[in-house]
């Protein structure tokens, strides 16, 4: 199965949002961000393992 590499039109927009709103973060505030996206990532990445043994 091929996997899509690329970007939807709407996650485009999001990430350029996203992009214009951490320009403004201290360093502090940029890691903290950092750090919760990586744990959210690792929250999904469980959540479609776990989805995945029980299908």
């Amino acid at each position: 199965m091929e996997m899509p590499t690329g970007l939807s039109l709407e996650q485009q927009f999001k990430l350029q949002v996203l992009r214009d709103e951490v320009k403004h973060l201290s360093l502090e505030q940029a890691q903290e961000y950092l750090v919760e996206v990586l744990r959210q990532s690792m929250v999904k990445e469980n959540l479609y393992k776990n989805w995945l043994k029980s299908a």
